[in-house]
């Protein structure tokens, strides 16, 4: 793409002359703009043009296909699947890998340690995977991953970045993630073949809590092509050493650099606490010694994470994985929704009027207890709260507000203490069901359309009367309208049937209207439709037939408690 080779020789953030720009992609400089517009939306806003000179307010994580090392062979792909598949089918391949680097924009299919899907955008990570080569048997390489985080360690320190390690391998400031290592090996031809993926987050979205980034952690600007030398010319040195003298030349420096040495910490397993204990160093073989209530132990890195206490205290997976089961509460502003679920499956659903509310008693003597997390979504108001309370004595309830950001979605709205929950949760639940750009509707007692962006900013949307309070308001306002409403026709002929088509007409035009903004503002790429609430199924029945061939549009049930149980299940 044109416009990707305009971001590669701007990502050093420096000004370069429009010319030189063109040049570069075959173009005259006046098809320069138009060219730039074809930019994801991220970056696209990080331009600055002054005098014929185009910059970015910042460097991104994007290099050159010349970039080059005097130790390494560099391969710059622009998208993959993943850097450490490709050394990893060439190893397979019987291919040499040693001392090869493969570096990409993109990755489709991004992995961290224990299967974590590792999130980026263009230009926000550096991604590269270093091969190597060893005679030594796999399992006498257990270290090895604390060697590379030390070497990244050092490098970025050395380029003024505050950064410390996280045992075994995660790159850290403070308690803020700035990187993650992941290697894989096969034995073959009598050597191990390690490939060794690396992932620094360059920029970090606003959207993306407890983690941080070059951009944000170090002292000073930096280009991606200075990191990846940095590092490789620390990796030269440093598994050279490593492959002759083991993990002991590494052992003191690698303890200076962690950041939990001598503190209180917990090991997590499955997000189960396995152990907790005061680390008393790092082993010859780079496990963890711990000192426990039954004494010393060492911690292999295998499938174990490491928490501070203060993280596990507000770190709702983990509590979750105590109480997997849970009893979710949609508070509406007519009658009170919910669904108990188990392991992340829905089990059971119900609803009833505020009025009558014993069938939710019932339910919870049958199938409550202690190991079932009650959490809510309301908009009912704190006197109907009180009688959902009042049904189920003795447990307590977390009534979940509207949130500035959650799941990698931001929150636009200006002041969030007044954005209805339900709207918000609606939001985190259509995730379930589209991964583009998206309008949701909700039509209950209200109806609320809102705008949801393919990367995850949540940009608001309207709130109309829903059916019933259409009706109510003219029968209130109106002399000769206080009548049945009648049936949907095209062009109605009775005032039955004209109250009937207008209301429908105005939700209907509504949701089309905000579906025709965000598709023009996504720059015509696809916005799916998401529908909940009572009305949803009349509403799809009565939008234009061309509207729902060209547009994805789904119903969905009790979306509301779909985006509460989302939320629990990928809290991090």
């Amino acid at each position: 793409m044109l416009s990707n080779q305009i971001i590669q020789i701007l990502a050093d953030g420096t000004p370069h002359h429009i010319t030189e720009l063109a040049n570069a992609v075959h173009h005259s400089p006046q098809q320069l703009n138009t060219i730039w517009q074809q930019t994801a939306p991220h970056i696209r806003g990080l331009l600055r043009q002054k005098d014929g000179f185009w910059r970015l307010i910042r460097p991104l994580a994007v290099l050159p296909e010349t970039q080059e090392h005097d130790f390494f062979d560099i391969r710059v792909l622009s998208c993959t699947t993943s850097t450490n598949d490709e050394l990893l089918q060439r190893a397979r391949d019987g291919l040499p890998i040693h001392r090869q680097v493969v570096v990409a924009h993109e990755q489709s299919a991004g992995r961290g340690r224990q299967g974590r899907v590792w999130v980026h955008r263009l230009g926000e990570c550096l991604m590269f995977s270093v091969g190597w080569s060893f005679m030594q048997e796999q399992a006498q390489l257990g270290a090895l991953a604390l060697v590379v985080a030390l070497s990244c360690q050092r490098s970025l320190q050395a380029l003024g970045c505050a950064v410390q390690i996280k045992w075994s391998n995660d790159l850290v400031v403070g308690r803020d993630k700035l990187g993650g290592i992941l290697i894989e090996s096969l034995r073959q031809n009598h050597q191990t073949h390690t490939v060794i993926g690396v992932g620094i987050n360059f920029v970090v979205p606003k959207n993306l809590a407890y983690t941080t980034s070059l951009q944000a952690a170090c002292s000073r600007k930096m280009t991606a092509g200075q990191v990846l030398n940095q590092i490789l010319d620390a990796l030269h040195e440093d598994l050279n050493l490593f492959s002759q003298q083991g993990f002991i030349p590494f052992q003191a420096a690698y303890q200076a650099a962690h950041r939990d040495h001598q503190q209180e910490i917990c090991i997590l397993q499955n997000n189960e606490i396995v152990e907790t204990g005061t680390v008393l160093g790092i082993a010859n073989n780079g496990a963890l010694i711990l000192q426990t209530e039954n004494g010393e132990k060492h911690i292999m890195s295998g499938e174990t994470s490491l928490r501070l206490p203060e993280q596990i205290a507000q770190n709702p997976t983990v509590q979750a994985a105590l109480k997997t089961r849970y009893l979710l509460l949609d508070g509406g502003n007519s009658r009170l929704k919910w669904a108990w679920a188990e392991n992340g499956i829905i089990t059971h659903t119900n609803h009833s009027p505020y009025r009558d509310l014993q069938i939710l008693q019932q339910e919870w003597l049958k199938m409550g207890g202690d190991d079932v997390r009650v959490v809510g979504s309301a908009v009912c108001g704190l006197a109907k709260q009180a009688m959902v309370a009042a049904q189920l004595p003795h447990v307590k309830i977390e009534w979940l507000s509207s949130m500035k950001r959650a799941l990698g979605i931001y929150n636009h709205y200006q002041n969030v203490e007044q954005h209805g929950a339900d709207r918000w949760f609606n939001a985190l639940g259509s995730r379930q069901f589209s991964q583009n750009s998206c309008v949701i509707m909700s039509c209950g007692t209200a109806v609320t359309i809102d705008a949801l962006t393919q990367d995850n900013h949540y940009l608001g949307g309207t709130i109309m009367p829903g059916f019933h309070l259409m009706k109510e308001s003219l029968a209130l306002r109106t002399a000769n309208l206080n009548q049945p409403l009648g049936k949907l026709f095209p062009f109605p002929t009775t005032t039955a049937n004209a109250l009937a088509g207008g209301m429908m007409d105005a939700v209907c035009g509504s949701l089309m209207i905000m579906h025709s903004r965000l598709k023009a503002r996504m720059n015509h790429a696809t916005v799916d439709v998401i529908m909940t609430g009572g009305g949803a199924g009349k509403v799809a029945k009565s939008l234009p037939e061309t509207f729902i061939l060209d547009n994805n549009v789904k119903i969905v049930d009790n979306l509301v408690i779909l985006g509460l149980l989302n939320w629990l299940e990928n809290q991090s």
